[in-house]
């Protein structure tokens, strides 16, 4: 039987099965200890050494669309002190809801341009792509949904990266304007600029 050798850690069952190994063949590499269930559909190698990234890369291989946001990008882009027990993800409005053992996930839903729009690819665990809610997008994000992360986030995210040079008032604008946040966000701006 060959050895287990992709060049990534973590792997679902269809990129194994793509890579030639049937469900048997899977089977038999578990039993043997050449792979390690990590969750439901989810394998590692057996060197498989998680970093404080690793749950997000999980997500990400077990659900593709699944965009990362609100305290989870403002971590990814380190522009909070906050560090959240759950990973918040956005999901389209009318997609099933994702489910995992490990990590718990905080699930919002949206829909069109303000889910689409604004979304980043960053490389977590060295080899997985993760899609991530840009720096602006993500700060207006918070302003959206103030009322589930708290207002004083949101505004701690606006000065830290406009301070940092991260965001520009034109990117915050765009998004407030997609997201429906530009009377919100407009006090809290004009006292930056």
């Amino acid at each position: 039987m060959q050895t287990l050798t992709p060049p990534q850690k973590l792997m679902r069952t269809r990129d194994l099965e793509a890579q030639g190994w049937n469900r048997v063949a899977i089977g038999v590499m578990l039993r043997r200890g050449q792979l390690v269930r990590i969750d439901r559909g989810l394998y590692a190698s057996p060197d498989f050494v998680p970093t404080d990234e690793s749950s997000l890369a999980q997500v990400s291989i077990k659900y593709p669309k699944a965009v990362f946001c609100l305290l989870t990008a403002l971590r990814l882009h380190g522009l909070t002190t906050q560090n959240p027990h759950e990973v918040w993800i956005a999901i389209e409005h009318k997609a099933n809801t994702p489910k995992m053992d490990h990590p718990p996930l905080h699930i919002i839903r949206s829909t069109g341009v303000a889910l689409s729009e604004g979304v980043e690819q960053i490389t977590v665990d060295g080899v997985v792509q993760v899609p991530v809610m840009g720096i602006a997008k993500t700060i207006v994000d918070c302003f959206k949904f103030r009322n589930k992360i708290g207002l004083d986030v949101a505004i701690e995210a606006l000065k830290e990266a406009w301070y940092a040079k991260k965001v520009t008032m034109d990117e915050l604008h765009y998004f407030a304007k997609i997201c429906r946040v530009e009377n919100v966000m407009r006090p809290y701006m004009e006292t930056l600029a």
